[in-house]
């Protein structure tokens, strides 16, 4: 198993995580949660796919992705109390999710020929879109249109991939430095509420 597949395997079980999470806060049924899950983790990945014309769809081309979905759900189900426990529990998964899936969705336009300022833009897409449906099933503000560093994080991160593409740093080094980028960013815009300037002054 390659590092990339791997890590597309992790993203997609946090992502169902984050999605089952938060529909479970909600009160719904373990089916309610188990479709938020899959469409949190597959939703950028099957929009991305689509934009870019790659077919089968990624989770219908390979099994084990519904099986990472189905074991996000089943972990939150089972382990809900505890995982509500950890601080910011839900924000860490996310996390997680955006900041593997923004370089996944980078090596996949580029792997389609695509400019790399467009890969850039996929592989935000595959990073946010997914929570962005999330969102809007659950009634919530997309996190997109929140005053917080959610998509430039990505954004950066995947700018950072693509430089270091340039260098032939070692593409699994790679993969982890830019995935890491994401994190920090994310993380610390949170811990400090750090956010961008209004569009209105």
């Amino acid at each position: 198993m390659t590092l990339q597949y791997s890590f597309e395997l992790l993203g997609t079980f946090f992502f169902a995580i984050s999605g089952a999470l938060v529909v479970r806060d909600q009160h719904s049924d373990l089916f309610g949660a188990t479709f938020t899950g899959f469409v949190t983790a597959i939703g950028g990945g099957t929009l991305r796919d689509i934009m870019l014309g790659s077919y089968p769809l990624v989770w219908i081309g390979d099994i084990h992705f519904l099986y990472a979905v189905l074991a996000g759900v089943l972990t939150a189900y089972l382990f809900y109390n505890f995982l509500l426990g950890l601080r910011k529990t839900f924000v860490l998964f996310d996390t997680l999710g955006i900041s593997f899936f923004t370089i996944l969705g980078v090596e996949k336009a580029l792997s389609l020929g695509v400019r790399p300022e467009i890969a850039a833009i996929m592989g935000m897409f595959t990073a946010i879109m997914g929570g962005v449906i999330r969102d809007v099933l659950t009634n919530e503000t997309p996190v997109l249109f929140r005053k917080e560093i959610y998509a430039t994080a990505c954004l950066v991160g995947a700018i950072l991939y693509l430089v270091l593409l340039n260098f032939d740093i070692s593409r699994n080094l790679n993969l982890v430095i830019s995935s890491a980028l994401i994190m920090v960013i994310r993380l610390v815009a949170v811990k400090f509420k750090l956010s961008l300037p209004g569009f209105r002054r």
